[in-house]
């Protein structure tokens, strides 16, 4: 059986759960004005609009992340309450190549580990093409019935929770398999990043989450990972599968807006 056989059949299997059509939006100065909010529990997704207050005050990947935290959370929730949240953000220079460390993506969620909020950084792709796609961060809450993917899909213009029962656990061949289903042919997989934590992270409050970059150069799926706190611990116990951002070819993705007025100008 070939391997495009197989990933057909994988996908043959999935089960649209909910959909969501947006318009993907060009970010103007470093936002998009809208963050996604998907409850795997409920079946929901939703938009939550950037305000002024968000742009102000909490600034950067990590200040987002802990603003639309503070919003899903309770003083009583613990690691693996149903409504603690974990928070994806590339902050407003997120993709923005002049700057260094622009590719990275902040991470928070309440740590299985001390059952405080912790948050994590790391490279590769997903947060860069989640902006792309026209998200400033990601919130993803409940806990699923069986193992889901969440897949951001800019070409199609929509976010679906999809049921995967058939596709690998561990994040070595998962992001092989979805960046290759999803990608659809090799000159669409540098648009295809993956975010999993493999069958370790079930039985470890350290697991770490894993995210995916395609490397043209080697033909195959590179893994960086944010370490810090057993944020893969949240994602399996939430039985996510995958986080999944398929982008619009970046060259034509968006347009950086930028400011007329000089330095130091009003």
């Amino acid at each position: 059986m070939s391997e495009q056989h197989d990933l057909q059949a994988m996908r043959a299997k999935h089960n649209v759960l909910a959909r969501h059509a947006y318009a993907p939006s060009e970010p103007a100065r470093g936002y998009t004005g809208k963050c996604l909010r998907v409850d795997v529990g409920a079946n929901r997704i939703d938009e939550i609009p950037v305000t002024q207050e968000m742009k102000d005050l909490f600034v950067g990947g990590k200040g987002l992340d802990l603003r639309l935290m503070w919003d899903e959370v309770k003083p009583t929730t613990k690691w693996n309450s149903p409504e603690n949240a974990i928070c994806v953000s590339s902050g407003p220079l997120g993709g923005t190549t002049t700057y260094s460390g622009a590719g990275k993506s902040l991470l928070t969620a309440i740590s299985p580990m001390t059952d405080i909020p912790i948050d994590s950084n790391v490279g590769g792709h997903f947060g860069p093409l989640m902006k792309f796609s026209g998200w400033d961060a990601l919130v993803v809450t409940g806990i699923a019935a069986e193992d889901v993917l969440v897949v951001i899909d800019a070409p199609a213009g929509e976010v679906r929770i999809e049921t995967a029962p058939k596709e690998a656990v561990d994040s070595h061949v998962l992001a092989e398999q979805l960046t290759r289903m999803f990608g659809g042919t090799p000159n669409d997989f540098e648009n295809v990043s993956i975010v999993s934590a493999g069958t370790g992270a079930e039985h470890a409050l350290m697991g770490c989450l894993n995210f995916s970059w395609w490397d043209w150069r080697r033909g195959h799926v590179r893994l960086k990972q944010a370490g810090r706190g057993g944020l893969g611990t949240v994602l399996r116990h939430k039985k996510i599968k995958a986080l999944v951002v398929h982008a619009r070819p970046w060259k034509n993705a968006w347009t950086i807006t930028l400011d007329p007025r000089p330095l130091g100008g009003n």
